[in-house]
């Protein structure tokens, strides 16, 4: 099962008129594929995730998952805001989406609690979400994501808020633990740096209204040490990613003035 989008288009309304986020983005995920996602603030990165979720509705183009069951699939999101539920421990937070797919409570519990063990969270899982650290609630959130077994996982910034060490650890987590429980996923990162080191292929977006202005294979072979970041392969995507982009932010600023 891959992800396609064909012409897609999105429109939303303002009280100065139509703004055009999204114009003819067309693009292709295989399957099992790990594909990161940059471009200017405001170029429609978010609104792009949420059209693939089911969040909103295209203005026209489509987006097809190639299942036949009401045309898609499972997915999970995960966002810079944890979205953890603080009224649950950790363990229902990620159990919470086993049972609403009609899971039993023990079940759930023995899936959510093996997978609380992979991201170091085991000792916490009867602890609530206000007595965690922000990098704990995000492996928390991690855990969630992948114990209901969607098909695929849309990720927004999910360590946009963290500190470098931090961000770095729950980086390899969440490669190791992609490596075991393979996912199309698509990751949006403002970090190109972020972006090289994680995905199969890093796609380019244009400034609003967003457009895809190249796909970028990253050659790189799994597993990848993410401490090497200087390494040549990695310095020349980086700059042509920048050059990309730099181009775009330059655009919008002269619009702008």
């Amino acid at each position: 099962m891959g992800l396609s989008c064909r012409n897609l288009h999105f429109t939303f309304p303002s009280r100065t008129g139509d703004v055009s986020a999204l114009e003819d983005v067309s693009l292709e995920i295989g399957d099992n594929e790990f594909v990161c996602i940059v471009g200017p603030s405001g170029c429609g990165k978010t609104t792009l995730l949420k059209l693939m979720a089911g969040l909103l509705r295209p203005s026209a183009g489509e987006i097809d998952f190639g299942v036949a069951k009401n045309g898609r699939p499972r997915n999970a999101l995960a966002f810079q805001e944890h979205g953890l539920f603080p009224w649950m421990s950790v363990l229902d937070n990620v159990a919470f989406g086993l049972r609403m797919q009609g899971a039993s409570r023990r079940v759930s519990h023995e899936r959510a609690a093996a997978f609380i063990d992979q991201v170091g969270l085991t000792r916490f899982a009867r602890s609530y979400p206000h007595e965690l650290s922000v990098g704990m609630r995000q492996r928390a959130s991690i855990a969630r994501a992948f114990v209901a077994d969607p098909e695929v996982l849309l990720m927004d910034e999910p360590f946009g808020s963290l500190d470098a060490l931090t961000k770095l650890v729950l980086q390899e987590e969440l490669l190791r633990i992609w490596s075991e429980h393979r996912k199309l996923v698509v990751y949006i990162t403002h970090d190109i740096e972020e972006a090289v080191l994680l995905g199969d292929r890093v796609l380019v977006m244009s400034g609003r209204p967003g457009r895809i202005l190249e796909g970028i294979p990253i050659p790189l072979p799994r597993p990848r040490d993410l401490l090497d970041r200087e390494q040549p392969e990695i310095v020349k995507i980086k700059t042509r990613i920048w050059k990309l982009l730099e181009g775009e932010v330059r655009m919008i600023s002269r619009r702008a003035t």
